[in-house]
């Protein structure tokens, strides 16, 4: 939408008098919607993104969409948290496939020759996976914007999409045995290292739980959590009739991974959030 306006001058007998100014309005005739079809993005995940055309003029064709891929300024420059994923794009016009623009991956993110009929609706949609830019925060957000332009449109048109990081917990874990030989009536340990690479704790309603079935069967069971000796029962159960270890409900709480951005390059550095679980017994 633009506005105009508009005065005349009248001149006689050397005399001016300008008229009164009329003012209208250039009504868009394209207009341009951009959805994440996600409602939240992970690190190296990808989302899919709608750019939807409503065309209420006349035909127009060779539009160029340009999407910035969520740059924002870092320091002197522009970092990109997202990546086009190759291959992804499809366009229909008026709910059939059509032809696939012309794709230059950037960043920025362009596609050229997209041709709108008179009075058509018409769909892009592809992919863009998070990088190492995006951030991995609870409250990280990609702010994606793309701009239409060309084929006879007078300004260009934009449209932009907010989408948040999502917060959830990422755990592994990691088994060890020490030492990995043993003869009978020798102790041994296991530890497991549990991970947390996600933006969201583990808690004690999370019920996160370990189990084991230790083989062979360990005798006078020895645990600890981050080096405070557990007691059975109340943290862990453990069967030596078959071996089936496992902590109970409530017992393990998961700190959150923290993050950095490296001040240089902008790449987000994770520090995940560790606990550790031992437990010892005779063979």
């Amino acid at each position: 939408m633009a506005l105009f306006s508009n005065q005349a001058t009248l001149t006689y007998n050397g005399n001016t008098t300008n008229s009164n100014i009329v003012y209208g309005e250039i009504l868009d005739a394209l207009s341009v919607e951009k959805t994440a079809v996600e409602d939240s993005y992970t690190p190296d995940g990808l989302v899919t993104y709608a750019v939807t055309f409503r065309n209420t003029g006349g035909a127009l064709n060779g539009l160029t969409v340009t999407d910035d891929l969520g740059a924002y300024p870092f320091g002197t420059g522009t970092l990109v948290p997202l990546t086009y994923e190759d291959g992804t794009a499809v366009l229909f016009v008026d709910g059939a496939q059509v032809a696939t623009p012309t794709v230059n991956a950037g960043p920025p993110l362009v596609f050229e020759g997209v041709n709108l009929p008179a009075g058509a609706s018409a769909v892009l949609v592809y992919q863009a996976r998070a990088n190492a830019f995006a951030s991995p925060t609870a409250d990280g957000v990609i702010n994606n914007t793309v701009t239409v332009s060309g084929g006879g449109l007078t300004t260009p048109v934009t449209a932009t999409e907010s989408t948040p990081a999502r917060a959830l917990p990422l755990l592994s874990i990691f088994k060890s045995i020490t030492p990995s030989q043993v003869l009978d009536n020798e102790t041994i340990t296991y530890t497991f290292l549990i991970q947390n690479n996600g933006n969201e704790p583990i808690i004690a309603t999370d019920d996160a739980i370990v189990t084991d079935t230790f083989n062979p069967i360990l005798e006078n069971l020895v645990v600890t959590y981050n080096g405070t000796t557990w007691t059975e029962g109340t943290e862990y159960t453990y069967d030596e009739t078959t071996g089936l270890f496992s902590t109970l409900p409530g017992a393990l709480v998961i700190p959150a991974a923290t993050y950095t951005q490296d001040e240089q390059t902008g790449a987000y550095m994770v520090v995940p959030g560790v606990v550790t679980l031992t437990v010892s017994g005779m063979v």
